[in-house]
């Protein structure tokens, strides 16, 4: 038993140290992992102006979408406005309806508001949508990048 963890502990150590040894290597293959570097740095680099462009356009149209919800309720904000004047105008006999005719009013440009906030929201979800496509594109070609030079890398490699 002694002989066998023996034979096995001698094992570990030789293939340990012949694992730590570092293969030579010859200019062809420094020359294609310096150029694999500088093919990965341009493409992070136009990854990164992606994604910042992506951000941008996602945030424009978010920023566009709470404008129009300012405008919607600045809207209906009005016509409450106008409704009420209209009611302290009219006669005794004729408040009920004002009321009811401010209200309608009121009523509508509240549905007017709701339909552009809609809007507005699944315009700037589109673009959200549409600014992580693009990252995930430009992520995906700098992964095909990184991938084809270390397969550059390896050919070079290989011919020495």
């Amino acid at each position: 038993m002694n002989k066998i963890i023996a034979t096995l502990i001698a094992g570990l150590f030789a293939t340990a140290a012949y694992a730590q040894t570092t293969p030579v290597q010859t200019p062809a293959v420094v020359k294609a992992e310096n150029e694999a570097n500088k093919d990965v740095a341009k493409a992070q680099q136009k990854e990164l102006k992606a994604d910042a462009k992506a951000d941008k356009k996602a945030d424009k149209a978010i920023a566009k979408a709470n404008k129009a919800h300012d405008e919607a309720a600045a809207h209906v904000d009005v016509e409450k406005a106008k409704a009420n004047e209209k009611v302290a105008k009219a006669d005794p006999e004729d408040k009920a309806k004002a009321e009811a005719k401010g209200d309608k009013s009121v009523a509508k440009a509240e549905e007017k508001a709701g339909k552009k906030a809609v809007k507005a929201d699944a315009k700037a979800i589109k673009e959200t949508v549409d600014a992580t496509a693009d990252k995930a594109i430009a992520a995906n070609k700098t992964e095909g990048v990184k991938a084809k030079t270390a397969a550059e890398v390896k050919a070079a490699a290989a011919k020495n």
